[in-house]
């Protein structure tokens, strides 16, 4: 084989040069180089005193040569310094401690973004996974590391996610505007909550925070209190719509018993009415004529939804207190229930309906977090997870 034809396309530069190139019998290509000591020489003469020692012969995985994987091989020189310093020679074609080339890394990380499974990832590359895993680990890392912590983030979210099956959950931190995920950590309690925001965030971040959207888990709550101050509480839209109409099903449930126009009925009171089937509307209809209390609790429901958008806080503010006591004085426990709440969180409430901010584009990452797990067929260990939703969805610079 023509070795100035490889030299060409590794392009390592002027201190190494390909020795031989062979094919042995599992049909792997070796791309042997050598050390050109003169071209050092030339390049370092007030340094250069000596060759120490080579290291024993190491080998790189490198982009296969069609359908041959293919691999760099190298004795690694420590030279002697005049100052009496021994230092190993840096080399161009793989970073410190690696068992692969760059290049190799870059397109691994490539098909990794294209196929979001490291199985299969592993089995194109035909290599292990658990080089694949490191890559992205690695890569991982080095995106967080070149993260701009002078960057502004006004809009934050918090929200939780499952992480195996029973009460096992995540926090995640969330950018709205660039709709990225900032970071993530095990369990939602308060502290694991406050050590996300320290960890994640600068002083400076913290400083710029406008408004961040989070449900009303006292854990979330509470911690955004003690770091982020200034911070405007937004309770998201997603959540208040969601607790009462966990107060229309439990309604329903109670009445059901008695009421046998309420069976099959649970899909047609919650689904948004422009989404119904034609029987779900026939059904709707009948339960709305049939005046039931969970009608006039959909209907409650209903009237809340309309105070999105309101102009200010005070109107909001009068808005909500009103409902509030319509609501107390109906004295359906269900809905009393969730009226409560919405007293005890007025503050985060009231913003909701005024502000544009919400958890939508938490929620679409939980939907992307949610394809990493059924694509990777589910993740046993945290550290794992937290890489993978980093690596697919923290924007990461993640190439070395």
């Amino acid at each position: 084989m023509d070795k100035s034809f490889f030299d060409k396309l590794l392009n390592f530069g002027p201190n190494w040069k390909v020795d031989r190139v062979s094919i042995n019998e599992l049909n792997e290509i070796d791309i042997f180089l050598k050390f050109d000591l003169a071209s050092y020489k030339t390049a370092h003469i007030d340094t250069y005193e000596f060759i120490h020692d080579y290291s024993s012969p190491r080998r790189w995985r490198h982009l296969d040569i069609m359908q041959y994987k293919t691999f760099i091989s190298a004795k690694l020189p420590r030279i002697k310094h005049k100052d009496s310093t021994i230092k190993s020679i840096e080399i161009p074609w793989a970073q410190l401690g690696q068992h692969h080339t760059v290049l190799f890394e870059k397109f691994a990380i490539d098909l990794l973004l294209a196929t979001k499974n490291q199985t299969k990832t592993a089995e194109l590359l035909r290599c292990g996974f658990n080089l694949v895993n490191k890559i992205m680990h690695n890569a991982t890392e080095r995106g967080l590391k070149k993260r701009d912590l002078n960057a502004v983030y006004k809009q934050l979210s918090l929200d939780e996610k499952s992480f195996k099956k029973g009460h096992d959950y995540i926090t995640v931190l969330s950018n709205q505007e660039e709709g990225i995920i900032l970071d993530v950590v095990k369990d939602r309690t308060k502290k694991s909550t406050k050590d996300l925001l320290i960890n994640t965030l600068s002083e400076y971040q913290i400083s710029k925070v406008e408004t961040i959207s989070l449900d009303m888990w006292k854990a979330y709550n509470t911690a955004v209190d003690e770091i982020l101050p200034k911070a405007k509480k937004v309770h998201d839209r997603f959540h208040l719509i969601k607790y009462l109409n966990e107060a229309i099903d439990n309604v329903r449930k109670r009445e059901v018993k008695k009421n046998e126009v309420l069976r099959d009925s649970r899909y047609a009171l919650l689904k948004n009415r422009f989404n119904l089937t034609e029987k779900q509307h026939f059904k709707f209809e009948e339960v709305l004529r049939a005046n039931t209390e969970v009608g006039y609790v959909w209907g409650l429901k209903e009237s809340f939804k309309s105070f999105f958008g309101c102009k200010d806080y005070d109107e909001a503010f009068k808005r909500l207190s009103e409902w509030n006591s319509f609501v107390m004085w109906e004295a359906i426990p269900e809905l009393t229930k969730v009226a409560k709440m919405f007293g005890r969180h007025t503050r985060g409430v009231c913003n909701a309906l005024v502000e544009k901010a919400s958890n939508a584009m938490a929620e679409r990452l939980n939907g992307k977090i949610q394809l990493i797990k059924t694509v990777g067929r589910g993740y046993r260990k945290f550290h794992n997870f937290r890489s993978a939703i980093l690596f697919f969805n923290g924007g990461l610079e993640l190439y070395p």
